[in-house]
């Protein structure tokens, strides 16, 4: 059995992580186990934006997807100690995830970890396909309706 691991942020969950993750099991064939490591509020601050979805809820919403086997928060500072750790035989990028596949490469040899890294090529389009879409929506919806005061 191959363990495949993907990683991401899943920040406002969307059809696209869903496929995202079912496309990464596949990468190891029939029996396959899915680890997930989401990503830690600080490096989703540094690296895209300020998260909506707080790290130990976008954690426990992963694990009760289908496909996941495992899941995990990533280290705040260490990208590869969690990899070190668990030794998937796939890392499987997102196909709008921006790693440069042979730099990568590069530094799982360096760091002493012999994993296969695989591009998912599928992609879900959709008009609220990203994170980013929906808060943008979001931004410019007008709540000024009777339906959210309970909210």
């Amino acid at each position: 059995m191959k363990t495949v691991m993907a990683t991401g942020t899943f920040d406002l969950l969307h059809p696209g992580h869903g496929l995202y993750l079912q496309k990464s099991k596949e990468l190891g064939g029939k029996d396959a186990k899915l680890i997930v490591v989401v990503a830690r509020d600080s490096t989703v601050r540094r690296k895209k934006r300020i998260p909506i979805v707080e790290e130990s809820q976008r954690l426990e919403m992963i694990k009760m997807l289908k496909p996941v086997d495992e899941a995990y928060l990533g280290h705040p500072t260490d990208i590869f100690k969690i990899v070190r750790e668990l030794r998937p035989d796939i890392i499987a990028l997102g196909s709008d995830q921006s790693y440069d596949i042979d730099q990568l490469r590069s530094d799982l040899k360096t760091q002493g970890i012999d994993s296969e890294v695989m591009r998912v090529s599928n992609y879900r389009q959709a008009k609220l396909d990203s994170t980013c879409k929906i808060i943008k929506k979001i931004q410019n919806s007008d709540f000024s309706d009777e339906s959210l005061k309970d909210c």
